[in-house]
């Protein structure tokens, strides 16, 4: 019997292999969709909505393979900002930004707010289209709270600014084993690897 494959539509390295070791334990093949020679896929995200754009980009790749496939997006919520930067995380400093600027722009955005006002929560939002085309929404979230400088060289995006609730660190010093297993999007994909298994039970 063929072993299942699951296509991710991204080219970060950093969630190929966070999503393959959250999914190593079911009998599929995790491959990206530079593994399968689409790395000039660019996709616009030009939702209103982490959904929108998880839909988006899962639903574009979906017609070029005939297997499973996900994609995924995410966003930083500041509640003292309304919810910035939120869908444009990635690209908060510019359309060609980089982790650093973007840390160096919330940090200057939240700069002389106390501790207390800067709640905070990552949301990530994972759409999966099975072989049959169906779309299914799963959802992962983590609070916290935004430091005032960066913590911990683990992890990457906001990670070194994001103190997670209960630890008391932030995710750039707890490391990957413990983001794994608490992260909003461990979460999300912890929903996913019940969907795939029973997915792959089914068949």
């Amino acid at each position: 019997m063929n072993r299942k494959r699951l296509i991710l539509s991204t080219g970060n390295s950093n969630k190929v292999e966070e999503i393959k070791y959250i999914l190593k334990d079911l009998p599929i093949d995790v491959l990206s969709k530079d593994d399968l020679g689409f790395k000039d896929l660019e996709i616009e995200e030009d939702g209103k909505t982490l959904e929108e754009n998880a839909i988006k980009k899962a639903s574009i790749l979906a017609k070029k393979v005939e297997d499973m496939v996900i994609a995924d997006d995410s966003g930083l919520f500041v509640g003292y900002l309304n919810g910035a930067p939120g869908l444009h995380s990635a690209r908060y400093a510019g359309d060609n930004s980089n982790d650093r600027a973007n840390n160096i722009k919330l940090l200057n955005e939240l700069k002389d707010v106390p501790l207390e006002k800067r709640d905070a929560y990552f949301r990530t939002v994972i759409a999966l289209i099975g072989v049959d085309g169906k779309v299914t929404i799963l959802t992962g979230e983590c609070k916290g709270t935004i430091g005032f400088e960066p913590k911990g060289n683990k992890g990457f995006g906001y990670d070194p600014l994001f103190i997670v609730e209960g630890y008391d660190k932030t995710f750039g010093e707890l490391g990957e084993e413990v983001k794994n297993k608490i992260s909003h999007r461990a979460k999300a994909l912890e929903k996913l690897r019940e969907e795939i298994g029973k997915m792959v039970e089914d068949e």
